[in-house]
């Protein structure tokens, strides 16, 4: 049976969590700067960009939220696995489960770098 390093996976957890609340931080400030886009321009087209992108950062921060929670939920899961494993090893189905959070995280933190990108395009164009 495969098993990794408790310790890694912590390390790998902590690394997830810092880096999706600096994304989850960075929705917030595109957020504000469209707010200002949108002060400054009321043409209809540029409105229902505008809208396009409330919802895309709304879903973002929220993606990011559930991401939160269930890595959370994985790492009381570890923890508890810490108790009845002493030399520090979790099992395969564990280990599944943070390959699974991983690939999430990898997603969200596309999605989120893609929005980004977009929305710069669209500022440029509107500010």
């Amino acid at each position: 049976m495969k098993k990794i390093s408790i310790s890694h996976m912590s390390n790998a957890h902590s690394d997830w969590l810092r880096a999706l609340d600096f994304y989850k931080q960075e929705v917030a400030i595109l957020k504000e700067r469209l707010t200002e886009i949108a002060g400054k321009n009321t043409e209809h087209e540029m409105l229902h960009k505008v809208e396009h992108y409330e919802n895309q950062f709304t879903v973002q921060q929220d993606n990011i939220d559930r991401l939160v929670h269930d890595i959370k939920l994985n790492i009381a899961s570890t923890s508890n696995e810490l108790q009845h494993s002493p030399a520090g090893y979790i099992d395969a189905t564990l280990l599944a489960r943070h390959n699974s959070l991983h690939q999430a995280y990898l997603a969200e933190e596309k999605a989120v770098n893609d929005l980004r990108h977009d929305f710069y395009e669209f500022a440029v164009e509107w500010m």
